[in-house]
Formats: C-alpha cells, structure tokens, sequence
C-alpha cells in the first residue's frame, strides 16, 4: 500500500512560517490535550498523541524541518544523493538489498520512517561477508526508529511490533525488551531477522534505534530533567508549595518567599539512568509570569500602593 505524505505543520495547527518557539508551543499545548495520562478518551488520545510527537519530531528539530520542507509532498521522488535531502540509503544489493519493510507497534508511521529512518535495509557493520561473488553472503542489517516514553526508559519494558518485508504478505511479531535505563539514541539488536543472507550465508539483524518520546512537560538534558513552572508574581514574592510531576508521581516543592525567575530547584536522584545505573536528577526551573491582560482599577491601585512602599512612583 503507498504511504501517504503527513502533513505536520496541519497536525500542529501551525503555520509553515512558525518560529521555532511557535511549534515548541502548540505542540505543549496539544501533547497536554491528548496526553494518555489525561485524556478521557486514552485510546484514541493515545494514538493522537503519538501523532503530535511524530510532528513535534520533525518540525522541532532544524535539520529534519529542512529536509521536509524541501521533499514536500514529492518526498517520493527525492534528489539524487548528496542533493538537498538526498540522503537515503539502501537500493538493490544482493544479499536482501531493495527490500522494503513496514513496522507496526514502534510508535512511527511509514511516512516517518521512509523518509527519516532506514527501513530499506542498509549494509551489515564491516560490510559483506565473503570475497567471492559465489561466496556466502551475510544478509543487511535493517534499522528502525522505537518512540520510547520517559517511563520506560526509568523502568525499562517489554513491547510488541510486527515486521513485514515487501516480499512477504504475512507480518512477523517480536517482543522487543527495553531495557532499564536505555538512552536516546541506543540501538536495541534483534539478532538473525533482518535480511535474508544469500549462498548460504547469515541472515542480518534487525535494529531498533531509541528515540524519547517528547513531554510536553520536562525536557531532557543527558540523565537530567528539567521542567519549567510558571508562578504568578506575587507566589514569587511571598512564596508557595507547588506540586510538580516526576516520572514517580507528583513532588510536594516549597517555593520561598523573594524566589527570583531563572531560580533551580533539584530534586536529587530523580532524573534517567545513566550507565553506571546512578540517576540523573530532576530540577525546577523556576518562570514568573506578570498579568498580560489590562489591570482593573483596585489591582492597579494594589500595584500602585506597592510601588509606593518601595518609593518607586508608578508611570501614568
């Protein structure tokens, strides 16, 4: 079945002349909509979700927004290698080359992976095997994309996904282990199921690369987390506790009094696994928003007699 192009900018809701700052925005705004956490409606907002993500993915990073844009809806016909977006790999080769594969259950459409993934297979680490053309051929290894949550990567999890190769109409299913602590960017190998080898030789494996899926929330910083919280001026100045969300459940924070924008709170050891298996922490980075709307005239009188008992008279 042809894979049909996903226009992202209309996931969003965002125009394709958006700032960066822009997307990052709509995107919070619709990931807290349809976050399964919230929703009402978990399994279609779950699927809504990944959607979101998937866009997010794109238009959020520079590098895949270019390409996109470039490609566009003829994202099918790309320009030859080395030209702008040019940069798939794959093709007939023996040994499994030209094959194409469909993945279900990795949290990624087609779209996202024929375009910015290498689901047409690539060649196997060190090459191929054998020095004779007649010689056992060790078949490619193929790459995939996996969206992992934050809370599989603290606990790690097992998952299920279904493969199918262009040459076969029956799709294989595999349960994929993620283990505790996987970084973004690790490859989960499934040994002896990619391509098929030829004269005898190995089939190739299969790789999974990690890829965090985006809260609309926390940001991630190596094994940290961080999270923006924004306070009105006045809990700043006289200070408040706020609840805040961790990948364990919701954290008790006291704010003091005089806290100043730009202030982190550290939450130690709450963060990601690292390598040795030591967390990461989890901090609170602290915005104070001011009133945007006009004031009404006993708020402005509030202001006004606080102005006054710093000696700072107010502008008219």
């Amino acid at each position: 079945m042809p894979v049909q192009f996903r226009d992202y900018y209309e996931t969003l809701g965002v125009a394709k002349t958006s700032s960066h700052d822009e997307i990052r925005s709509a995107f919070r705004k619709l990931a807290r909509k349809y976050h399964p956490d919230v929703a009402a409606d978990k399994k279609g907002a779950e699927e809504k979700f990944k959607e979101i993500n998937e866009a997010y993915e794109v238009l959020g990073d520079d590098e895949k927004r270019k390409k996109y844009d470039d490609l566009g809806p003829h994202w099918q016909n790309p320009p030859p290698q080395g030209g702008p977006g040019g940069n798939w790999e794959g093709g007939s080769s023996r040994g499994g080359g030209g094959v194409e594969y469909e993945f279900g259950g990795t949290g990624f459409s087609d779209f996202f992976e024929q375009m910015f993934g290498t689901r047409r297979g690539s060649r196997a680490p060190g090459g191929w095997q054998g020095f004779e053309d007649n010689g056992p051929l060790r078949g490619q290894d193929i790459e995939s994309d996996i969206l992992v949550t934050l809370e599989e990567a603290l606990h790690g999890s097992t998952r299920s996904i279904s493969f199918r190769r262009s040459s076969s109409p029956k799709a294989e299913t595999y349960t994929v282990r993620i283990p505790k602590g996987v970084r973004e960017g690790q490859r989960i190998r499934l040994a002896g199921i990619g391509g098929a080898g030829a004269a005898g030789g190995s089939a190739g494996d299969l790789y999974l690369r990690v890829k965090y899926e985006k809260h609309p929330d926390l940001e991630i910083s190596g094994t940290d987390i961080i999270h923006e919280y924004e306070i009105p001026a006045w809990e700043a100045v006289l200070g408040t506790e706020i609840s805040v969300p961790t990948l364990e459940g919701r954290a008790k924070l006291k704010v003091p009094a005089g806290s100043q924008p730009g202030r982190k709170f550290r939450l130690a050891g709450k963060g990601l696994p690292g390598k040795n298996g030591v967390r990461g922490d989890f901090y609170i980075l602290l915005l104070v928003t001011l009133p945007t709307s006009p004031l009404s005239e006993p708020e402005r009188d509030l202001w006004s007699k606080i102005a006054e008992l710093h000696n700072q008279p107010t502008r008219k």
